[in-house]
């Protein structure tokens, strides 16, 4: 979930503010404090684009627990083909949208 700081750190990099608690307090003297729908529209812009991007966490969290490396080199020396299908299923299972 996309938080408040998040999203003002998106509209406003750099910005000088302090937190407390849920209270913040603008310190910027170069940058205007976000408006609260400026804010409320930054965090679902970037909850969107977080969202879009579940396929790619998923398919890289199911590549991490190959052995890929072995798995070429296996490939090379066995002349299979057992990396690329692999991969492959990983592709078909979790497609890009």
């Amino acid at each position: 979930m996309i938080d408040l700081m998040t999203a003002i750190q998106s509209l406003r990099p750099n910005a000088q503010l302090v937190t407390r608690g849920d209270v913040i307090e603008w310190m910027d003297s170069e940058q205007t404090e976000p408006t609260t729908l400026e804010i409320a529209t930054e965090v679902t812009r970037l909850q969107a684009v977080y969202d879009s991007q579940l396929y790619a966490r998923t398919r890289k969290a199911k590549y991490d627990l190959l052995n890929q490396d072995e798995m070429r080199y296996d490939d090379l020396v066995n002349n299979t083909t057992t990396w690329r299908d692999g991969i492959a299923a990983i592709k078909v299972a979790h497609p890009k949208p």
